[in-house]
Parts: structure tokens; sequence; C-alpha cells
């Protein structure tokens, strides 16, 4: 209720068509958040992989580890560890991913955390000023992908707990491998790349002493911790409130597309040719697995659940890797300041999920038992 009703109060659904089309979409859900919690509505939307998966794994979930993490935030970007641990790695960073080094903390908290935490310290630091508009968006749609624990119910879902590490490690190497590729292709190649503060480059080669000293100089600068912690929690309930209506509807929307239309089908035969070139046996099924991704990144694991090796380690693979999915992430992204629209994160889903699917058949074939 609280999200629905905040853009009437803050004005913001008269910015654009799109603020007012989620508008509608968060009405949507609070009319699904309702049913939901009562129980009351058509049977079909009460299947346990309806409404009450919505509600019981995103929505609740969610709406707990945003607000207790924007608390914890403070200590990463408020007292210079961002700026250290950004001139330390921007050596490795700018180069292979075109990001400042500290967007290394957010690849970090969304693999060992949540990409809601990951998507909130871009927000926080794209709305500072130290991100162009091209960087938080190749550190919101590359990096702030699913946590570690939740990887684990995918291995499980999959049979593949038995081979856990390498499922990690590869999923991890892969993810990135994409990425680094992404971020050279448009639509996140035109996307403007001025920042209003940049990162203080290294020349001099005394690495360590610039860190040092520039994490010294935030650190004086920074609010007291009460101040800080106050200014994140609100930042973490704003933007907690502006998710979960999004989720319960868009989410809704995509669960029922997916489930009562050919839509996703024929979105599967864009990745055929992948599946046909490594010659996959269940190759038209995993296509559509993969297609089913952009509604809720489960849906893969649970479709090719029975299928061969192969094609389930690609399954477990692609539905980490691609990032981006309607359930949840994507009205994460949309609830921020980030400047993305719809289609871009739409177009950005396919080319990391072909590329996603490219890399992971291969590297399962070769570690099959």
């Amino acid at each position: 209720m609280a999200g629905a009703i905040y853009p009437l109060v803050t004005g913001r659904w008269k910015h654009s068509l799109t603020d007012r089309i989620f508008l509608l979409l968060k009405w949507l859900g609070v009319i699904a958040g309702v049913l939901a919690l009562t129980g009351a509505g058509p049977a079909a939307l009460q299947t346990p992989d309806m409404l009450p998966f919505l509600f019981n794994k995103l929505v609740i979930s969610v709406g707990l580890i945003v607000p207790i993490g924007s608390v914890f935030l403070a200590f990463l970007v408020g007292y210079g560890l961002l700026e250290a641990i950004g001139i330390l790695v921007q050596k490795l960073m700018q180069p292979i991913w075109r990001t400042p080094g500290r967007s290394a903390i957010d690849a970090v908290a969304s693999f060992v955390g949540s990409y809601s935490i990951g998507l909130l310290i871009t927000n926080r630091v794209y709305v500072s000023g130290h991100y162009s508009a091209r960087e938080a968006a190749i550190i919101a749609t590359g990096f702030s992908t699913v946590s570690a624990t939740f990887m684990i119910i995918v291995a499980k879902t999959l049979d593949l707990m038995a081979i856990w590490n390498q499922y990690f490690w590869l999923t991890l190497l892969i993810t990135f491998v994409v990425t680094a590729i992404t971020v050279r292709l448009p639509p996140l190649s035109r996307l403007d790349n001025q920042a209003e503060h940049r990162e203080p480059a290294c020349e001099n080669g005394n690495r360590l002493g610039v860190t040092w000293q520039n994490s010294v100089q935030i650190a004086e600068q920074a609010p007291s911790l009460g101040r800080n912690v106050i200014d994140n929690f609100k930042d973490g309930l704003v933007m907690t409130i502006s998710i979960l209506p999004s989720i319960m509807s868009v989410g809704l929307i995509g669960l029922l597309v997916a489930r009562y239309t050919p839509i996703f089908d024929w979105l599967g035969y864009l990745f055929y040719p992948v599946t046909w070139l490594w010659g996959i046996e269940d190759g038209m099924l995993l296509s559509k697995a993969t297609a089913s991704g952009l509604a809720e990144m489960f849906l893969p694991a649970l479709l090719m659940a029975e299928a061969d090796f192969v094609a389930r380690f690609a399954a477990g693979v692609v539905s980490v890797s691609s990032i981006l999915f309607f359930s949840a992430s994507i009205p994460c992204i949309l609830a921020t300041r980030l400047p993305l629209k719809v289609g871009t994160l739409v177009l950005v889903w396919f080319i990391r999920a072909f590329l996603s699917l490219l890399l992971a058949i291969p590297v399962a074939m070769m570690i099959a038992p």
C-alpha cells in the first residue's frame, strides 16, 4: 500500500508515461498482495507457483533484506572502504568491464548477499555522481545477480549439488565473461559515460599510498554514523516500498504469460540455433526454458529438472547469468533512479541469455560425468 501511495504523494507519477504505467502496476500489485494474503480470487492464481510463490519467496525476503541491508550499507559506502577497494582493483575493472574499481563491491554484495543490496549500492553511488549512466547500467545488468544461497536452491532443483564447486565457480566465471562482452555491445555501449565525480587514478605507482590517503579523506568528510545509518535506512525503505508492489504485479503477469500463452515458446526459437549448434538432445526444451527465464529466473531450473546433465547444467548457469527477470530484478532496477527502460532491459537480457547459453553448453560437455 505504501509503495502504491508514495508516487501519488511525491507526484512522481506525472513525470513520464513509464511512471504512470508503473503507478497502475503498483495498484495491481496491491490487489495481488491482498489476494495472496486472503487466498481469495481464482484458483489458478493460488497454485503454489503463482501468488504464494511471489509473496512468500520474493516479497517477504526482499522486504526484509533491503531495509536491514541498507543499515549495514553505511559501513560499505560511507567511510572510505568503497574508495579503497576501487583504487586497488581499478586496473582490473576498467579494462575488462569498463566500470570503476569501486564496482567490485557491488559484484561481491550481489553474489554474497542479494541483487537488491547490490542495486541499492549502485543507485546510491549513481545518484551521488560517482557512476556515469553507462557504468551504473553495466553494474545493474552485469553484476547484480542472485545470491549464492539462491544458487544452492537452483543446484538442488537440477541435481547439481554433487558438483557444487564446479557449478558455482563456472557460473561466476561465465556471468562475468558475458558481462565483459555485453558492455562492448549496444545498447549499453551507447549510454552516456559522463560522471560528476571520477574515481582518482593512480599514476605514480604508489597505489597503496593513494588508497590510504583518499580513504582517510573520505572518512574525515563522512557524516556521523547515526546520521549515515538513518539516511541509508530511509533510502532502503523507499526502495523497498517501490519494489514490492511491482514484484507482485509484474511478476504475476510474467508467470501468467509463461504458463498460459505461447510467447516464451516463440522466444525459445531465438535460442534454438545455439542448442542446435551443439547438438543438445533436449535442445528445443532448453531453448524454451531459457526464454522463460525472462519471466522468473527459477523457471529454467524447474523446466529442466528431469533433462540430461548437459541441459541441466546449462539451464542452471543461464538462470543465474542472464540476471534480468520480470518477477523481481527488473522491477528492482526500474524502482531506482538508473536511466534504464523496459525495452533496453529486455534487449540486454536477450544478449546475456544467448551468450550464456553459447558458453554454458560446451563447458557442461567438458565436465559431464
